[in-house]
């Protein structure tokens, strides 16, 4: 299958990829700085405050960031002879972006929400300790899914493979047929030229 994006489409989707995805992973550092702070404060306010400010984070840019990075690779992915299942590092990172937006829109934000309304209430805070490894796990698996995207490793998979012969095989056709039409077209120019009368000599000279 061929691209169905121009040159300036693709682009611009990989610039908002490139920055919704970079902004994933500034915003996975500050929950994760928040997150160390309120566990390991020895004050009630800082710790509010810090869960405080991860539910700002929560609940104003996890799910648009999360969700914009997806669509962007995807529609990048579905738009370019990348495709989507081609290649392993795209099929890889696919599949581990997905449980990725699912569990920070849904499992994060709801133990974010949770631990602010502890702090703000003055009880102890059950979830510190989760709401510093979420981020961490968060973090590594954004940081591998940078690298592969910049080293791209691991080729092709078995529809990537059918899809490259498919692919050779057409453009193989296409270079037979152009040979045949050139090979038509000589011969129907000698052909004509055989056909052509012979200039007699008393006209030549005169």
């Amino acid at each position: 299958m061929q691209p169905n994006l121009s040159r300036p489409a693709r682009r611009a989707l990989l610039v908002v990829h490139v920055v919704v995805s970079v902004g994933w992973l500034g915003l996975t550092l500050c929950l994760l700085a928040l997150g160390i702070a309120g566990a390991a404060s020895g004050s009630a306010d800082t710790a509010e405050a810090a869960y405080r400010a991860m539910k700002i984070f929560g609940d104003w840019l996890i799910a648009p960031i999360s969700l914009a990075s997806l669509l962007s690779g995807v529609a990048l992915s579905l738009g370019t002879p990348w495709g989507l299942a081609r290649y392993r590092w795209v099929y890889i990172k696919f599949w581990l972006t997905v449980p990725a937006v699912g569990a920070s829109i849904v499992a994060l934000r709801a133990e974010i929400a949770s631990a602010a309304g502890d702090a703000s209430a003055g009880r102890a805070v059950p979830s510190a300790v989760d709401l510093v490894i979420a981020p961490s796990v968060a973090l590594g698996v954004y940081l591998f899914l940078t690298a592969i995207s910049v080293l791209k490793p691991w080729g092709l998979t078995a529809r990537g493979r059918r899809w490259q012969a498919a692919r050779r095989s057409s453009a193989a056709g296409g270079g037979d047929k152009a040979g045949d039409k050139a090979g038509a077209g000589a011969r129907s120019g000698r052909r004509v030229a055989a056909r052509a009368p012979a200039r007699s000599p008393a006209r030549s000279r005169a």
